[in-house]
């Protein structure tokens, strides 16, 4: 095993279910796990261990991720549960926990206090600054990071609520999407300092994911439509130019109904788009058992989807790939388990294999690129 570069994350949520009516059902908190896995053998992926903490299936699946070192993981908690009468309710959380990965097994040796509702995040490459997406709290906060201790140095006011956001390779830039306004929003990073001029870029509808290619030229932003669930109609996944000044949204690609995990292979040439589907109302026109992987092909600027969908687990959710991108697994909600994808090429095929997971994978991430 090489590091921390073999390591997923994977939160699972066990507070969240839904009936057959597609209603959500909240159960008691206290089994939530978050589980760390080696993938050194990449079709046989073993979990090092599963540590006990709150996590969530709200927002993106991408309130985690491994420092590009190896050494730590964030893990960001977007809420609690709390009593309702007889019945339980989620309410905003503001902890982000830190693991260190270097231990035998990982374990826990922090948290830091964010905005309302951390959501999607993001460490940069060089490792020394992440950036928080605050949902309810309509900011980013930004963290220090050095060795092993992370710090909140700044919280910067985005006007309305992001969920997710990504940083570019060279550490210049930032794009943090609104899902309400149907935009994600330019920041300029120099260093530590991130600055927010108030620039958006409009999207498909309720942009919920974004990732930005290895070369740092384009961005592709997930638009999930239904508000994080599936409603039968087609979505798209929206690419900007990140070498125009400022930058701007420069094509559009169907790929199907309700992405939401989302992300670009370390080579830089494919994108894998998760469909969710298989927590609506089983009677629904657009009801299906699982959720299904799109995959889109990179070319300079040019993004094309290349295959029919890849049907995978029920939920699908979070998408991580191996640091080789000759893999990538897939985090199956309801099934409690994660599918393992081979990739050639632009050609991914389902091996067939499954990891079992403790719990419902509600994110997932690797190491970054």
């Amino acid at each position: 095993m090489t590091g921390g570069a073999q390591i997923l994350v994977s939160g699972n949520d066990e507070k969240v279910l839904w009936d057959d009516a597609g209603k959500t059902v909240y159960l008691p908190p206290g089994k939530d796990t978050i589980s760390f896995i080696d993938i050194g053998d990449r079709e046989n992926p073993k979990i090092l261990t599963s540590i006990a903490l709150e996590n969530s299936i709200f927002g993106p699946p991408t309130n985690l991720a491994v420092h590009p070192s190896g050494e730590i993981a964030l893990v960001a908690n977007s809420v609690t549960q709390i009593k309702d009468g007889e019945n339980w309710k989620p309410v905003p959380d503001d902890k982000v926990y830190i693991f260190d990965l270097k231990a035998s097994p990982p374990k826990q040796i922090g948290t830091v206090n964010v905005g309302k509702q951390p959501s999607g995040l993001d460490i940069s490459k060089k490792g020394d600054l992440a950036l928080v997406t605050n949902r309810a709290d309509n900011s980013v906060s930004v963290l220090s990071i050095s060795g092993k201790e992370v710090k909140v140095t700044d919280t910067i006011a985005m006007g309305d609520s992001v969920a997710h956001v990504a940083i570019s390779a060279d550490g210049t830039k930032g794009l943090a999407v609104k899902p309400v306004v149907n935009k994600v929003a330019f920041l300029k990073i120099d260093g530590q300092k991130v600055r927010y001029e108030k620039y958006d870029m409009p999207t498909g509808v309720f942009p919920y994911n974004v990732d930005i290619v290895p070369n740092g030229k384009i961005a592709l932003v997930a638009n999930n439509g239904g508000g994080g669930y599936a409603d039968g109609n087609v979505d798209t996944v929206s690419v900007i130019d990140l070498e125009q000044n400022p930058p701007r949204v420069i094509d559009h690609i169907v790929v199907g109904d309700a992405p939401e995990g989302f992300a670009i292979s370390p080579k830089g040439d494919l994108a894998l788009a998760i469909l969710v589907g298989g927590n609506s109302d089983k009677k629904a026109f657009f009801s299906r058992k699982g959720g299904a992987a799109v995959v889109l092909k990179i070319d300079d600027k040019r993004v094309t989807k290349v295959s029919d969908e890849i049907e995978v687990g029920g939920l699908a959710e979070g998408v991580a790939f191996s640091p080789d991108g000759n893999y990538a697994y897939i985090g199956n909600f309801l099934d409690s388990n994660m599918s393992i994808m081979r990739i050639n090429g632009t050609q991914v095929t389902d091996t067939g294999k499954k990891l079992k997971l403790p719990g419902h994978p509600a994110s997932l991430r690797g190491a970054p690129k």
